[in-house]
């Protein structure tokens, strides 16, 4: 019996391992497009044999547009509970394909401002958009106004670009459904992605929605889904095997993880004192570990080494329970080569608002980086050792100054007013 116990026990230990849950809390605020086939639910059902949880809730009126949804007190109480992972958005399937003036004025406000009350409830939360596919043969009622609409290809390539400048726009990401059903489309158009009227999805249409939005979602591989939810075994290892092709293999280009937090940092050395400037993105806290048992959180740190040596120092960016971590090696060398040169380089003013001087001979590059660690070339002249550099157009802002002489690289960190 103990040993039938310790086998079941072990059972369960590796059970637990092999499928601990990610549980992600998503609100689906569309219309029929997300409404056939019960969308949200196809999703929860392909995650959960692989260990992952979707908890959803949705608001999908019939023809309903992003403007109806941000007046509607059903989606805007939703957004308000605040709760929520990712918000999806999808717009009533023509308005985003229309003229530009027209979706200018239409679509785009609107996202927006869905967007600025989904992070008004939630800071942490994420707006993911919905793009949909083109009709399978054109728009055919907008086709004589707006002829790019006349085919499946210029709608959707509308489509695909209007979503695309949503996403970017809000800082948010994009489930690129349309990309999937054009590449099914193309090379395996046996598969029927539409309901009879032409517009709607088919069963098959909403599975290949529902294994772009799990991949956006968790961050995970689709050709791993086990679950074919009535579509056709073959058929459904197809769709997965499209929306691995244009989804998880391309994550970036839909902006999966792209406002994750990343950490970077830049630092000067003056003798045994290091000013570390941090051009982390995407964070709201830090965490530094110097290398020598001793630590901070402070944004952008002075530290003072007891001891040279080289030292592996760490920072960790942090936001909404993600991060990301740095480590970069710092040498500390008081004597030398490093000592005397610091000791023949003057720099000055410092803080500055127009001209920046740099006392020391035989300057090759002189080079600003930015907090977002982007690298300024800078002009200088210089005349008997005395190099000057015009900062009159520099943001105001922290900066690393570096100059190049004689083989040597310095470095300071210098405040532009």
């Amino acid at each position: 019996m103990k040993k039938l116990l310790l086998i079941l026990s072990l059972i369960l230990f590796i059970s637990s391992g092999i499928f601990a849950q990610s549980t992600k809390r998503a609100l689906f605020l569309g219309n029929s497009y997300t409404y056939y086939n019960n969308l949200p639910q196809m999703v929860a059902n392909v995650a959960l044999p692989l260990g992952d949880v979707l908890e959803f809730d949705s608001n999908t009126p019939g023809g309903y547009t992003l403007e109806g949804h941000s007046t509607n007190a059903t989606s805007l109480a939703k957004i308000e509970a605040g709760n929520w992972d990712y918000v999806i958005l999808q717009e009533q399937s023509q308005r985003p394909a229309f003229p530009i003036n027209q979706v200018q004025s239409q679509v785009f406000p609107y996202a927006a401002q869905l967007d600025e009350l989904i992070h008004d409830a939630n800071p942490c939360a994420e707006t993911m958009f919905y793009m949909t596919w083109g009709r399978k043969n054109g728009d055919d009622s907008n086709c004589d106004n707006y002829p790019p609409l006349c085919t499946y290809e210029g709608m959707d390539d509308l489509l695909r670009e209007r979503y695309t400048i949503m996403a970017e726009d809000n800082q948010a990401s994009v489930s690129p459904v349309g990309a999937v059903w054009r590449y099914i489309r193309t090379n395996h158009p046996e598969i029927e992605l539409y309901n009879p009227d032409e517009s709607h999805p088919s069963l098959a249409g909403s599975y290949a929605a529902a294994c772009s939005f799990y991949t956006c979602i968790f961050e995970k591989d689709p050709s791993l889904i086990t679950s074919d939810l009535g579509v056709p075994a073959v058929d459904a290892a197809t769709i997965r095997a499209a929306a691995k092709a244009m989804v998880y293999d391309s994550l970036s280009s839909w902006f999966v993880g792209a406002y994750d937090p990343f950490a970077n940092f830049d630092f000067s050395i003056d003798e045994n004192q290091v000013s570390f400037l941090n051009s982390s993105m995407y964070a709201s806290s830090y965490s530094w570990d110097f290398g020598d048992d001793s630590t901070s959180d402070e944004p952008n740190p002075i530290h003072e080494f007891a001891e040279n040596g080289i030292y592996q120092v760490s920072l960790e960016a942090m936001d909404c329970g993600e991060s990301s971590t740095i480590t970069l090696e710092v040498e500390i060398n008081t004597v030398g080569l490093a000592e005397s040169f610091h000791n023949e380089i003057q720099v000055f003013p410092n803080p500055v608002r127009n001209s920046l001087n740099i006392r020391i001979e035989n300057i090759s590059n002189i080079q600003l980086i930015d907090v977002l660690g982007k690298s300024i070339a800078l002009d200088f002249s210089s005349n008997s050792g005395l190099s000057t550099v015009d900062c009159s157009s520099l943001d105001s802002g922290i900066y690393i100054l570096k100059v190049e002489s004689r083989g040597f690289t310095y470095s300071r960190k210098i405040v532009v007013e």
